[in-house]
């Protein structure tokens, strides 16, 4: 069985945009960048953020942690790949 490996991402939140989009840090920049749909009520634009990094990165949902930050805009997200 090959040995699990997981990448740890922060990532900057904008919620109520126009459209959910996945921007990795550019030159400089130490942050990931999500611009969500979801509004901030009930997990929702949580939840958005798990399936659009899962989708980014061709994994299970499942496999997407949000480890801190869950109530702020700044979160740290664990992906277990393989």
């Amino acid at each position: 069985m090959p040995a699990m490996s997981a990448v740890t991402l922060q990532v900057k939140v904008k919620p109520n945009a126009r459209a959910s989009v996945l921007v990795p840090p550019g030159e400089g920049d130490a942050h990931w960048s999500a611009q969500l749909k979801a509004a901030p009520v009930d997990g929702k634009a949580n939840a958005e953020l798990v399936a659009l990094v899962a989708a980014h990165f061709r994994c299970r949902k499942a496999d997407v942690t949000i480890r801190s930050g869950a109530s702020g805009r700044l979160k740290r997200v664990q992906v277990d790949l393989g």
